[in-house]
């Protein structure tokens, strides 16, 4: 009896170590794996190699001037050239390749994605690809997790929480939203919450978060203050209602473009390496007129420039934040379906802030007795294109709260993402992560009573 008590103790405290290393490698992955953008960015669009790259501000013109339309080409050329010969997994955005190891091959991720999905991402980003970081470092994150399981040789159930573990943690130490990573890990990673699964993601995304507090220090995301949420009268009441409505319909019009894009470049004639060349030519040609006509680059890279722009009310005019929105989910589609390698967060805090700013733009024109805050607006539609498009309701809720540290926004956030999560899923159900797994034939249950025969064994 002693000896089998022993034995699981010693079980226990090798799995509780386990965790802590995962929170710990997830942590320094999103530090490495930012400075790795920044290292990119600067090579490709200045020639110097530094790592100082402010993502909150526009990037400065580049020198090449007409000669930047080729610098997403050539790394378009690096990451197909990664992709094709090291890691397939590490194309597209990364959570579904994720899901289905989860799913399907007992969490099993070889070791070599952590590494490929780095360098193809980073290339991908700072080359001006209109992709995320959070799919990446996530999958990189659920990679070193899936490793460590399979050196140690764990359970199933362990291995599959630490790859929970590692995606949780990544998440939170890219963005310093640790309850959202927690939260993204709950709703679209485990199979099963229960004390056993729940306890290590904690502990682990509360290591990710601090290792990078030593380094990128604790302050919110996006820091300065807001004046979101104010008394509102009921027709405001009712706009925002619209407005969810209206975001609903963009989730379901942006999943549709990155598989629709997807099927497009695959019929055109050539390799992954042409057509992934041609795309991102495409998008070349978008970052240079961009430029030219307007003095800013806008849809480059992860937008958070252009988010802050429209939270500090500098870009008001919803014409151009139509514009903004249409561009950015066009353009997002090509890097993506054209064969990149990024996330879809950034992309959809991007459209769903330009449109949340376009709406309360265009119904102040018409009603300007209603007064809609401007910032409240591009906050429901961050969170509301983020729920509805990736089905992580909860984490979209809390992380725009944390990415402003403003908690006071939590209660109509959770009115308006829950009405564009549900006008989504009237329309379809997939979402953009499980949409590639039903094309696959390998798709996803909706219920947790119905996934938990992935953590048997």
């Amino acid at each position: 009896m002693l000896l089998s008590l022993g034995k699981v103790y010693r079980n226990w405290l090798q799995f509780y170590a386990l965790i802590v290393f995962v929170g710990l490698i997830a942590g320094l992955g999103a530090i490495l794996f930012r400075e790795l953008i920044a290292i990119f960015h600067n090579i490709f669009f200045y020639g110097q190699f530094s790592i100082f790259y402010d993502v909150l501000k526009h990037a400065a013109p580049s020198p090449w001037g007409l000669g930047i339309i080729i610098i997403p080409v050539i790394g378009a050329a690096l990451v197909a050239f990664l992709v094709k010969h090291f890691a397939p997994e590490a194309k597209g955005h990364g959570v579904p390749e994720v899901m289905d190891a989860i799913y399907y091959h007992k969490g099993i991720v070889r070791p070599v994605v952590a590494v490929i999905k780095a360098l193809a991402s980073s290339i991908s980003i700072g080359s001006g690809g209109s992709v995320g970081r959070e799919g990446p470092i996530m999958q990189i994150g659920s990679a070193f997790g899936s490793t460590i399981g399979q050196w140690v040789r764990v359970a199933d159930w362990e291995r599959i929480t630490l790859i929970a573990c590692g995606a949780g943690g990544g998440i939170a130490a890219t963005f310093n939203t640790p309850f959202g990573g927690i939260l993204f890990a709950l709703e679209i990673m485990l199979p099963e919450l229960s004390a056993r699964t729940i306890i290590p993601v904690c502990i682990a995304t509360a290591i990710a978060t601090y290792t990078s507090y030593l380094y990128f220090g604790s302050a919110p995301f996006i820091p300065f203050a807001t004046h979101a949420v104010l008394q509102m009268h009921l027709f405001q009441i009712c706009s925002y209602l619209i407005l969810s409505l209206i975001l609903g319909l963009a989730s379901a019009v942006f999943i549709q473009a990155i598989y629709v894009a997807e099927d497009i470049f695959d019929i055109i004639p050539g390799n992954y390496y042409s057509r992934h060349m041609l795309g991102m030519l495409l998008l070349g040609v978008s970052m240079y007129l961009m430029m030219r006509e307007f003095g800013h680059y806008y849809i480059q890279g992860v937008g958070y420039a252009t988010i802050i722009d429209v939270l500090a009310e500098t870009l008001t005019h919803p014409g151009f934040l139509l514009f903004l929105a249409i561009l950015k989910l066009i353009d997002t589609a090509i890097t993506l379906g054209s064969g990149g390698s990024g996330g879809v967060f950034s992309p959809l805090l991007f459209i769903g802030a330009t449109l949340g700013g376009s709406f309360t733009g265009i119904a102040n024109y018409f009603f300007p007795e209603m007064q809609m805050n401007l910032q409240l607006g591009a906050l429901v539609g961050m969170a509301s294109m983020v729920g509805a498009s990736t089905g992580a309701v909860l984490t979209a809720i809390m992380m725009t709260a944390e990415l402003i540290n403003d908690f006071t926004i939590i209660l109509p956030l959770m009115i308006t993402v829950a009405i564009a999560y549900a006008t989504r899923r009237a329309l379809m159900k997939d979402s953009v992560y499980t949409l590639k797994l039903s094309r696959r034939g390998h798709p996803i249950p909706d219920s947790l009573t119905s996934r938990l025969h992935v953590m048997h064994g």
